[in-house]
């Protein structure tokens, strides 16, 4: 009996869809173009922040070593930077390394300061645990033994963690409130065809259809509306974030940004467009009849 009742709310809810269905157009176009917004929003956000993170985990600390260490206390130097517990890794360059790189970016006319006249200093290249300590870093590491400089990019890398860390705020901000946008206005298309059927309900309800027996079509309509919704921002965010990835990994290559791989964040993009796009649907219409019913 229960799975025969089951079947019948499902066929109801379907013939409900088709029989009105120019307000089930108009809810359908409202879940689409709320959730397309939102699933565009998150995905510029979203690949704002691994740009950022990117930018952020590329800041190194350069140690210039004083040319008066000799090899075994250029050793302890490294040693003792490593030992400091906001410190991931170390690396040790010499001068001739960093002629060659200048020689590399640069041009062969570097090549006249190879030798004995080489103007550069041995260095140790230091990366932090997290990008957020790298001034401690330079601070700690500035103040040890056989150490002339220190160079991080000193108060515009600074600057730069502030601003990366009021725009991933903004952004969450901004995503919560373009949810509960989602929220409202899937809610509110949804409770407007309700109300437009008050005469059916009307008579449902005089005829002595019990008020459990009312909702459970309007709650399957309001998921498939929300699931019909959702499929064509799917298709349309996963064709656009192709064509944008494929373009920007040609734009960023030989640079160490990265946006978010295809997959598996579309998968999830995905799923969480269906999931609101049901959810919303479903329970904005169950909150809507209820609110009816009780007139």
């Amino acid at each position: 009996m229960f799975i025969r009742s089951q079947f019948r709310h499902v066929r109801d809810a379907f013939k409900s869809l088709t029989r009105n269905g120019l307000l089930t157009f108009a809810s359908i176009t409202a879940v689409s173009l709320t959730l397309l917004l939102f699933a565009f929003a998150t995905s510029f956000l979203l690949n704002m922040n691994s740009v950022a993170a990117s930018i952020e985990n590329d800041v190194t600390v350069k140690v210039f070593i004083d040319i008066a260490a000799d090899e075994a206390e250029e050793k302890q130097l490294e040693a003792d930077i490593s030992k400091l517990p906001e410190v991931a890794k170390t690396e040790y360059r010499t001068k001739d390394q960093e002629l060659e790189d200048v020689i590399e970016s640069q041009g062969d006319a570097f090549t006249l300061f190879e030798g004995d006249s080489n103007p550069f200093q041995n260095t140790i290249i230091v990366s932090a645990v997290s990008p957020s300590d790298t001034a401690k870093v330079a601070e700690e590491v500035e103040k040890m033994k056989y150490v002339s400089d220190v160079n991080y990019g000193g108060a515009s890398i600074d600057k730069f963690f502030t601003y990366v860390d009021t725009a991933r705020n903004i952004g969450i901000a901004i995503l919560v409130a373009l949810l509960i946008v989602a929220t409202f206005l899937i809610s509110n298309s949804v409770r407007t065809a309700i109300y437009a059927r008050g005469t059916e309900i009307e008579i449902m309800r005089l005829v002595g259809a019990k008020n459990s027996y009312i909702r459970a079509p309007f709650f399957l309509e309001g998921g498939i509306i929300g699931f019909l919704g959702a499929i064509v921002p799917i298709v349309l965010s996963v064709s656009a974030y192709y064509y944008v990835y494929n373009k920007g990994i040609q734009f960023l290559a030989g640079t160490s940004l990265q946006l978010l791989n295809p997959m598996p964040f579309l998968l999830y993009l995905s799923l969480v467009m269906l999931a609101v796009g049901i959810l919303i649907g479903s329970f904005g219409s169950l909150f809507s009849i209820t609110r009816f019913l009780k007139k």
